[in-house]
């Protein structure tokens, strides 16, 4: 542990949960499947996951591409499962096949901000209404026994930055812990950086609450962890640019080696992933997409990062794909 990382926190208690280093790994539509998450936990670092996030109806239906969203292996236990919706008996419903299926955490989304989850008050469009998020987490808490968690974002916009009041909500009705975004609706992935919001519910309530935006090494994670007086951090955007973040923020917080990226290692990584994500795709092409969205963000830190992104997202087959990184890499 570094003198800049002295008094900070190096667990996360989540009810009889222990996490240790405080680093969770953010859910993120069409990117932290299985296979995504399985690069992550090649590398190390991240003790906790958030599967993509799922619509409760379609999970109580059966929906196969929602089941497929939720899906994790055994081996990855503890892991986190996300719903999301407005109807309160539908979530309580889907909470409950969470834990039926294995999960150690059943996780409410409370703060995408996409039109097609916001627009019916689904996401952080529940942020516009404290009375429905009352009624939904306490039906929710009572159809489980592992722990319910609320991920946020400071409100729905500038004038309305009301995560304080719904977090005291949420803690009263039995919420575990919260995630809160210091980012509003209509910041979408811009705005000025500002964590007082994450302080202010910190302060309001007992139950632990995680810092999320913007985390993408270590001073950004030290930071926010000491600006805000948070438990611990969750990491979305920063973990597909660079997956070894978890480590070197881990190292930082508990002692131990940081990482040393090799670019070979990087290649290899990158080539796993590849091979790992084809099988879950009905089609190479759609497969061909999926690595190249990955490959946009993690390109970023590579020698000549910008050339390889621009050949990989110029590709038009997977065997391209695959040859370019060979090149690139000299593998």
């Amino acid at each position: 542990m570094s003198d800049l990382a002295a008094g900070l926190p190096t667990e996360l208690c989540i009810g009889a949960l222990k996490i240790s280093p405080p680093l969770t790994l953010a859910p993120m539509e069409n990117i932290t499947d299985l296979p995504f998450r399985q690069l992550v936990r090649t590398i190390g670092g991240c003790p906790l996951m958030f599967t993509e996030f799922v619509a409760s109806k379609s999970l109580n239906h059966g929906d196969e591409r929602a089941l497929r969203a939720a899906h994790f292996m055994p081996y990855e236990r503890p892991i986190a499962v996300q719903v999301y919706g407005k109807e309160p008996d539908a979530l309580a419903e889907a909470a409950a096949k969470i834990e039926q299926m294995g999960a150690s955490i059943v996780d409410l989304n409370m703060g995408c901000p996409s039109k097609r989850v916001s627009r019916r008050s689904g996401g952080v469009g529940l942020m516009r209404e404290p009375k429905l998020v009352e009624e939904i987490v306490r039906k929710m808490r009572a159809a489980v026994s592992i722990p319910l968690t609320v991920k946020m974002r400071s409100g729905w916009d500038a004038d309305s930055r009301n995560a304080v009041e719904l977090a005291k909500i949420c803690a009263g009705e039995g919420a575990e812990m919260l995630t809160v975004h210091w980012r509003t609706k209509e910041d979408r992935y811009g705005g000025e950086r500002d964590l007082s919001i994450i302080s202010q519910v910190v302060e309001s309530v007992d139950i632990p609450v995680l810092g999320n935006g913007d985390i993408v090494d270590v001073p950004s994670a030290l930071s926010t962890l000491r600006e805000t007086g948070c438990a611990g951090l969750m990491i979305g955007r920063g973990a597909v640019r660079n997956p070894w973040v978890f480590h070197e923020i881990g190292a930082e917080l508990c002692g131990g080696a940081p990482p040393v990226v090799e670019e070979v290692a990087r290649a290899r990584l990158l080539l796993t992933y590849l091979e790992d994500i084809i099988p879950g795709f009905g089609t190479r092409h759609g497969a061909l997409g999926r690595f190249k969205k990955i490959a946009r963000y993690f390109t970023l830190g590579a020698v000549n990062g910008k050339q390889l992104q621009y050949d990989i997202l110029h590709s038009s087959t997977i065997e391209e794909a695959r040859e370019i990184v060979h090149l690139h890499f000299g593998l």
